[in-house]
């Protein structure tokens, strides 16, 4: 079930309609089976491996309560082996497998590790990473267990972020879905303004831009224009795909008086790794960060080591949202880049961006920032390609000499979709404000979702095509 169907909204309408009639209790139980409900139809046999994951999770983080010592330890280990072991059967066997056949036939032996006919879950990297960090933060002492199962269960499963994030941490949601909740006005106009905005993104630039983006990459012989029209649609297209899950994921969810956390906050205006990584996809990269990155030592424990930590943890990253050696490059492309950045901000090589600094040579900012557009352009081919050889293909042929008109018939392209996209966030960037538009007046606001309606209406690929983040 997609957020951009007729099929979802019609399930919204009547559960939501339903929610505002129950208390606290019953909202709870009616969010679990509707949750359920939403997920059984992507394909129902998966509900058994969500169900299984709230079992494991929720028996080991009262354990983990309840004990001292070397079984607070065993109960932790219970939960991360049960959770890695589902996620890496279902996402990595094949990979893994075929990758060492690969490697034993390289010196002449065969290995009889057979690829399986083994279906990727929906959503199952983002919620075995969210019932991790509930177990995890027991342990260290930030969170007291959930005592009612069924509570427990909502926040595992709780459909509008179930299968593509954001990551919640049990610290944010538990405690808003076992207190009662109030929404209020303003939930209301951020959940509706959220909803449309994702729609947008989703249905006039995603999935349109999608249409060239995979004609290039279906191309044997793509000219030097081509490609790089092809990857800068990409960059948008993943962006307003993934965000516009996100802003429709965090829109219904204040229509129930639920506060979902921050995904993206302007990830293309960065001007170096450590802020693109700040903007982008935050849910998770903060989850690395705090649950990997900083257990491996963080910063703390000299250079060389942070350097390792860096590259192991964006490498992770990269496996995480998928199993092919292209994603493995793309995480440590990332590394390098943030080893590179810190490396040379530590010798004061170049006048890099800092945090909190106020940068008057509009010049010198745009010089940072088209340096980080450029390197994370050539990060989203790299995530793209569909093999190695393609990527070596299409970064051989960005060098040759490209067609005016094709840029310029995709530059007009790009604008005729995305031009609400650059208003909008040129506004939230200048004034601080990611719901700018739900303080702006009354004409303003009016204007706006009449813009957003039109742009719909006319443009929207009502094809119901999914998300980009579900394979992952």
């Amino acid at each position: 079930m997609l957020f951009n169907t007729v099929q979802f909204a019609l399930f919204f309408l009547v559960v939501y309609g339903l929610y505002l009639l129950c208390s606290h209790r019953l909202q709870n139980r009616l969010l679990l089976v509707a949750s359920y409900v939403f997920y059984g139809c992507w394909d129902w046999r998966f509900l058994s491996l969500i169900a299984i994951s709230t079992v494991i999770d929720y028996t080991c983080g009262a354990g983990i309560h309840q004990s001292q010592g070397r079984k607070r330890r065993i109960f932790l280990l219970v939960s991360m082996f049960g959770n890695l072991g589902i996620l890496g059967f279902f996402k990595y066997y094949n990979f893994f497998a075929d990758s060492l056949v690969s490697v034993f036939a390289a010196f002449g032996l065969e290995v009889g590790l057979g690829s399986l006919q083994i279906i990727l879950p929906v959503g199952i990297s983002f919620y075995t990473f969210q019932t991790m960090s509930y177990t995890i933060d027991i342990y260290r002492g930030r969170l007291a267990p959930c005592r009612d199962f069924w509570d427990f269960a909502l926040f595992v499963a709780f459909f509008p972020q179930l299968v593509a994030g954001p990551v919640e941490r049990a610290t944010n949601l538990i405690p808003q879905v076992t207190n009662p909740r109030r929404v209020t006005v303003d939930q209301v106009a951020e959940g509706i303004f959220l909803t449309v905005w994702g729609l947008y993104k989703k249905v006039v630039i995603a999935d349109n831009l999608c249409l060239t983006v995979d004609r290039l990459f279906a191309s044997s012989d793509p000219g030097s224009a081509e490609i790089a029209v092809g990857v800068i649609f990409f960059a948008f297209q993943i962006y307003c795909d993934f965000s516009g899950y996100s802003d429709i994921a965090r829109g219904i969810s204040k229509l129930m008086g639920f506060e979902l956390m921050l995904n993206f906050d302007l990830p293309y205006l960065a001007r170096s790794p450590q802020e693109f990584w700040r903007r982008w996809h935050i849910s998770l990269s903060t989850w690395l960060r705090d649950y990997l990155y900083i257990p491996l030592g963080g910063n703390r424990k000299g250079a060389r080591r942070t350097y390792i930590n860096l590259c192991l943890t964006m490498v992770l990253g990269g496996l995480w949202h998928g199993a092919g050696w292209t994603f493995v490059l793309w995480g440590l492309y990332h590394g390098v880049l943030l080893m590179l950045y810190r490396w040379i901000e530590e010798r004061r090589l170049l006048p890099l961006p800092r945090e909190g600094a106020i940068w008057r040579n509009r010049g010198l900012w745009l010089c940072q920032w088209g340096a980080m557009s450029c390197l994370t352009l050539g990060g989203w081919l790299i995530f793209r390609a569909e093999s190695l050889g393609q990527l070596i293909h299409l970064s051989t042929g960005l060098f040759a000499t490209p067609s005016i008109m094709v840029l310029a018939q995709g530059g007009a392209k790009f604008l005729l979709y995305a031009w609400l996209l650059l208003v909008v966030q040129s506004l939230q960037w200048r004034t601080g404000d990611l719901l700018i538009v739900t303080r702006a007046p009354l004409w303003a606001q009016t204007l706006f979702y009449l813009c957003c309606y039109y742009m719909i209406a006319i443009f929207g690929a009502f094809e119901a095509n999914a998300f980009i983040y579900f394979q992952f």
